[in-house]
């Protein structure tokens, strides 16, 4: 078993781990998962999901074999965390590497997306031709999300999300800068969801092992970075000071966990400082909330800012919340 699973690390993905700064000092005392990017092997609950792993390229982490051991380890005890351990076993891990080599070639992963793209058809689009012909003319909907661009956290399915009901953007670790640092892709897809579609509620979801989040713990503030991701989750630094205060004394992985939903947390605040944002929640024309996904164990917190007893003043922020769940 242990020989496939470090097999499987050859195909630990690289477009989200690699994120991750050689920096990172690692804390063996945690036994939390690691941001290794490997995914939950899965089912779809509409396609056929025996050959669907995804091939991805291998990280620069992983080559290393310190780290191949602690990856393999914690892969391990996330499996049995969930229950998963008794269910992989030798023969299928075996055949779901084949069905990495099949796709390596690319024919079969694009006639596997072209059977997905016709199922939807047949199922969704044929089914509902008044629903979707509405939808050609305009949108509506009442959602704006703004979640991470992690492979694993797709809000429709995780959330249910059908066409039409939700607009959104996915930037690394589903960050929302404040307005004084001018425009990007995440406010100009805020801009034209609040003030065209007049959305009612606006949701930023965090997840679990979040690479983004991550390099900022690690990073250092005081270097001058040429990284894009550095420069990027460079946005979530008051959150990060705001977690080296409350959980500095804890183990890396439990600063990032905490990081995490601080993050969010301070985005909901970012939201604020737009004047036609505040403006429509001080109508009650809008309602802005904040999600957390752990894919580890299926569960998803949700909560909206207090906008009343909240406060952005740059000498005390603050964000107070209320209508907190618990889904599980």
């Amino acid at each position: 078993m242990h020989s496939r699973i470090r097999s499987g690390i050859r195909w630990i993905g690289s477009t989200m781990a690699a994120l991750r700064p050689s920096s990172v000092s690692f804390d063996s005392s945690v036994s939390g998962p690691t941001n290794s990017f490997m995914g939950l092997l899965h089912k779809s609950p509409i396609f056929d999901s025996r050959k669907k792993l995804v091939r991805v390229g291998e990280t620069h982490l992983g080559s290393l074999p310190s780290v191949k051991r602690n990856l393999v380890s914690r892969l391990e005890a996330s499996s049995d965390s969930l229950g998963l351990g008794q269910h992989l076993t030798s023969n299928k891990m075996g055949n779901e590497m084949e069905s990495l080599d099949k796709t390596d070639q690319g024919l079969d992963f694009f006639e596997e997306l072209k059977h997905r793209f016709l199922c939807f058809k047949k199922q969704k689009y044929l089914e509902e031709p008044e629903h979707f012909q509405a939808l050609a003319k305009a949108q509506s909907p009442k959602f704006m999300v703004i979640a991470c661009a992690d492979s694993r956290v797709c809000p429709s399915n995780i959330l249910g999300f059908q066409p039409g009901e939700a607009f959104m953007i996915r930037n690394v670790a589903n960050l929302v800068p404040p307005v004084e640092n001018g425009p990007s892709e995440t406010n100009a897809a805020l801009e034209f969801a609040v003030n065209t579609l007049e959305v009612e509620n606006i949701l930023v979801i965090g997840h679990s092992s979040c690479a983004g989040i991550e390099t900022l713990v690690s990073m250092r503030d005081d270097v001058n970075s040429s990284s894009f991701v550095e420069n990027w989750v460079a946005n979530g630094k008051v959150a990060k000071l705001r977690t080296k205060a409350a959980a500095g004394h804890l183990g890396f992985y439990q600063q990032c966990k905490h990081c995490e939903k601080e993050s969010i947390n301070h985005s909901l605040l970012n939201l604020l400082t737009y004047p036609w944002i505040e403006d429509r929640e001080r109508k009650g024309l809008l309602s802005i909330h904040g999600g957390y996904y752990d894919f580890l164990n299926c569960t998803f917190e949700k909560w909206t800012i207090d906008f009343k007893r909240s406060s952005i003043e740059k000498e005390g922020p603050k964000c107070l919340v209320k209508n907190r769940a618990f889904w599980c």
